[in-house]
């Protein structure tokens, strides 16, 4: 048996330690804060509750397998899981609205043809197509295997089978997400459609690689999903999992540094000077923290990869609303941005601003346990921002956050009469959270652009040393954590000849 410390507890570092644990580990999580979770938090006052980070579920098999492989209790014994029909509203710049159906290739090309015209729904339905084969292509390099030691192939090698098309008098094939809207889609409101996958992932569909085409593809293949209760739920069942396992979880253990010896990673220190002793650690923290301790400018992965920084993060407006959520509402709104370029030369310039009217994402969950009664209704406003969007302080994020809610307005009609209270969560709060810079949001991992989405390995340059989470292999998003937890207990317990799962 093994003494391993596990650094954080987010939901990557969490599913390292219970699969660790179940494998016969002595597994000790340090915590840094007062609670588990890491950015899956919540906010609660006056009877409202809401989630302050992810609010949907992508790829729920991850954790169900997590589950039946730590014990004999599946997912949905500890968690009821909804999904979420409609998958999402989307109103339009132009006023068009839209509603896809959840996980249902006809229904979406049916609402599409009879929202944005004949012949739009059979493109996204050709579409839908060419990403999965590039989702069969990627899966296992990018979700199911630590990161190959040959990643310039993966960098490479563009997985999204572009349409060639007849360009300024030469035939060229789509190579970022932007040029699949323009070339493939061929209507600005399914190119919004496709760019708000990116968007919402702090990705600019003007640079990023076509294979990020797998993105809707994910959510339209295997669904949108809502943990009742909200998605802190899920932090708990996992934290629960863990003690039911015999993790011991230490809160208030911030470290400060990896100890090293003989040239390996043999513990961690402790702000109150003390020493953890470790044969393992698995580091759940930002890049530059990880390099902070190590004294190395960045922690770089055996196949060389650089340890990814993130330039986007997200700005939150919880409301408290007045009134009944009305019969019928959509889970999900996205309000699209009446300019779209502004909207990214502003986000993802070289000098980043504040977008007058962005895109949105407005989450209504048909939730008792998130409101005091049936009078009222807890609402969640997200857009993406520059990493280190604070402005000038207080005021500038609320002048942001009033932005929120006049965009939110095309989803909510009479939002401001309604309005009891509401909460700004801004980068900062994030990066309290997480320690990430900026408060930035790491992206998932993909394929192409030269390997600028690629994620560093889990396993590092110092032996016995490995990350997980969002900001190692494979990267940002739910579902990508609880994998990068799967892959670091497997290079554990079965070492550096793990080819990830079957």
């Amino acid at each position: 048996m093994a003494r391993i410390a596990v650094i954080g507890a987010g939901l990557g570092a969490m599913a390292a330690a219970a699969r660790l644990a179940v494998a016969g580990h002595g597994v000790v999580v340090h915590e840094s804060t007062r609670t588990y979770g890491g950015a899956v938090g919540r906010f609660e006052r006056d009877g409202f509750a809401f989630d302050t980070g992810p609010g949907l579920l992508p790829l729920p098999a991850v954790y169900r397998d997590l589950f039946l492989k730590t014990g004999k209790e599946s997912l949905e014994s500890r968690v009821e899981l909804v999904q979420v029909d409609p998958a999402a509203r989307h109103v339009f710049a132009d006023g068009t609205d839209l509603l896809l159906p959840n996980v249902s290739r006809a229904g979406v090309v049916t609402a599409l043809n009879a929202a944005l015209g004949p012949g739009a729904g059979d493109r996204w339905g050709d579409f839908l197509v060419r990403a999965r084969e590039a989702w069969d292509r990627t899966r296992r390099p990018l979700l199911e295997e630590p990161l190959w030691t040959d990643w310039k192939v993966l960098a490479e090698r563009e997985p999204y089978p572009s349409v060639p098309h007849r360009r300024l008098l030469r035939t060229r094939r789509a190579t970022t997400l932007a040029e699949v809207g323009a070339w493939e889609l061929r209507d600005p409101r399914l190119a919004a459609l496709l760019e708000s996958h990116a968007l919402a992932y702090g990705l600019d569909p003007r640079t990023v690689p076509a294979s990020a085409a797998v993105l809707p593809y994910m959510e339209h293949a295997f669904g949108t999903w809502y943990v009742r209760g909200g998605m802190r739920e899920l932090a708990r069942a996992l934290y629960e999992r863990c003690v039911a396992r015999r993790v011991e979880f230490v809160f208030g253990s911030e470290v400060t540094g990896i100890v090293e010896k003989d040239g390996r990673a043999a513990g961690v220190e402790l702000a109150d000077g003390t020493v953890a002793e470790a044969d393992f650690v698995v580091a759940g923290v930002a890049p530059e923290v990880l390099g902070r301790w190590l004294r190395q400018p960045a922690v770089r992965s055996e196949g060389e990869v650089p340890a990814q920084r993130g330039t986007t993060s997200r700005l939150t407006v919880l409301l408290a609303l007045r009134g009944p959520r009305p019969d019928g509402t959509p889970h999900r709104t996205v309000v699209h941005a009446q300019d779209r370029d502004a909207e990214l030369d502003l986000v993802f310039g070289p000098a980043p601003g504040t977008v007058a009217r962005p895109t949105v994402t407005v989450l209504r969950p048909d939730d008792p346990a998130l409101v005091p009664d049936s009078g009222h209704e807890a609402v969640t406003v997200t857009c993406t921002v520059p990493a280190g969007h604070d402005g000038s302080g207080a005021d500038r994020a609320e002048e942001y956050a009033d932005r929120l809610i006049t965009a939110a307005e095309r989803a909510v009609p009479g939002l401001r009469e309604r309005l009891v209270w509401h909460e700004v969560r801004t980068p900062a709060d994030i990066a309290r959270t997480t320690g990430a810079h900026g408060g930035a949001v790491p992206a998932p991992t993909l394929a192409a652009g030269d390997g600028r989405l690629l994620h560093p390995s889990n396993s590092t340059a110092t032996p016995g040393l490995f990350t997980v989470g969002g900001w190692s292999h494979p990267g940002g998003g739910l579902p990508h954590a609880g994998m990068s937890g799967a892959l670091v207990a497997g290079l554990i317990v079965e070492g550096p000849g793990f080819r990830g799962s079957q």
